[in-house]
């Protein structure tokens, strides 16, 4: 399936959005200069090609105690994107990211316990076929964070979807 094509419309939509997701078709229709219907419209395709998504962003104070945690990935290179898919399986992960450097690939996730960290790095990624090491860091300290960028919930705030 062809990726879908955005005009200048839809950046236009996605930008206004983006900033507040609760503004009314009313509203951007005024706006952009187009009527109701159209920013309807637009709306539905771009969540039925899954290019939006709405959804309430929480801030790390709703996470309470849990932190912020990285697991750096040092992996054999022709496995790389294979590793960096069987990460992001694991339910406790939010993102995985493919990097250069002395590690090729970073995972994210929020935990409670140290113990999570060392049996989701330890045991589970580092069990890994091509995996060679790994080595985590937890954020003491957020000084800034971009919730458009990437959504970290609590692997157990997340419904089970059936």
């Amino acid at each position: 399936m062809p990726a879908p094509t955005l005009d200048a419309l839809d950046h236009q939509l996605i930008d206004l959005l983006s900033r507040d997701a609760r503004v009314s078709n009313r509203k951007i229709a005024a706006e952009l200069g187009v009527t109701e219907g159209t920013v309807r419209g637009r709306i539905k395709r771009l969540q039925q090609d899954g290019l939006i998504v709405f959804t309430a962003v929480t801030g790390f104070e709703m996470a309470r105690k849990s932190r912020l945690s990285f697991i750096n990935v040092q992996a054999d290179v022709d496995k790389v994107r294979d590793i960096a898919n069987m990460i992001s399986e694991l339910p406790q992960i939010n993102a995985v990211l493919i990097t250069m450097g002395q590690f090729n690939i970073t995972a994210m996730c929020l935990i409670e316990e140290l113990d999570t960290l060392v049996d989701i790095a330890s045991d589970q990624i580092l069990s890994i076929d091509g995996v060679h090491h790994v080595e985590t860091s937890i954020a003491v300290k957020t000084m800034k964070y971009n919730a458009r960028m990437a959504k970290i919930t609590p692997y157990d705030a997340v419904p089970d979807e059936d």
